[in-house]
């Protein structure tokens, strides 16, 4: 499967944004070390790319329009806690993942380009595994975010805003901005849950025996500087977009999950 499904540059609000649409490579946590093995013998596929690690659990530094390997991993919230207190990354062998009920998807963005990541739940469901999802990079410097609530029985999220945080090249933060239910407010569709996320009711969903697709989109950002001192600028842009605005801009996706849900309600 093609790890970047389309490129494009479109101009808006005044400003040239790249928007990258990217599907995943869903694997199970205990293929997360064949990856590691495998992923050092790949090399760069374009010129430009000075980035030569491809491992979600590799440490590595970055300049801008370099490619990127993170992964998002979907298990239990505990899953992601050792001794029920410390949270660790998912390439942490402390975290027993590959023994879990867990999923590890994984991503190579080009750094400093707004991303629209997408995970086909066509055949993966989050609820069956767990329903949380960490993103994670590094082993050294294990950056990872909060666990980040997305299905269960009764609801399904669809759409985050992930930033990564980097200083010199270096990743050092990964966290989940919420809007607080902006972009769903006038939705009667959606539900929104803890004041914080816009979610749809699971049973409407295809994997579940409904009509939605309720593939996950996850708008990806750059902030921080590069290990050039350069400083990037797509966080800076997303602020200017609300949540599922990029859904919006290329409609003319197969996949565009916000043109699905005002066709069916």
């Amino acid at each position: 499967m093609p790890r970047t499904a389309r490129s494009i540059a479109a101009a808006f609000t005044g400003a040239r944004v790249m928007a990258t649409f990217s599907q995943s490579r869903l694997l199970t946590a205990a293929s997360l070390l064949a990856l590691l093995i495998a992923s050092s013998s790949l090399r760069p596929v374009g010129s430009a790319n000075t980035n030569r690690v491809y491992s979600p659990c590799s440490d590595t530094t970055v300049r801008r329009s370099d490619g990127f390997t993170f992964g998002i991993a979907f298990a239990s919230r505990s899953s992601f806690f050792h001794n029920s207190s410390l949270q660790l990354s998912p390439c942490d062998r402390r975290l027993s993942l590959s023994s879990a009920s867990s999923q590890v998807a994984t991503f190579r963005p080009k750094v400093d380009e707004i991303s629209l990541l997408t995970v086909n739940t066509s055949s993966f469901s989050p609820d069956n595994y767990g329903g949380y999802m960490v993103a994670f990079a590094g082993r050294k410097y294990a950056a990872r975010s909060l666990p980040a609530f997305v299905a269960n029985s009764t609801y399904t999220v669809t759409s985050f805003t992930l930033v990564l945080e980097f200083k010199k090249g270096r990743l050092e933060n990964l966290y989940w901005k919420r809007d607080g239910c902006a972009s769903c407010s006038r939705k009667s569709n959606f539900v929104c849950l803890n004041n914080q996320d816009c979610a749809l009711k699971t049973s409407n969903c295809k994997n579940h025996g409904g009509s939605v697709d309720c593939s996950l989109g996850i708008q990806l950002a750059f902030s921080g500087t590069d290990k050039h001192l350069s400083v990037f600028n797509s966080w800076y842009e997303v602020e200017n977009l609300h949540q599922y605005s990029l859904y919006g801009l290329y409609s003319n996706l197969r996949d565009s999950l916000t043109s699905q849900y005002n066709k069916i309600f």
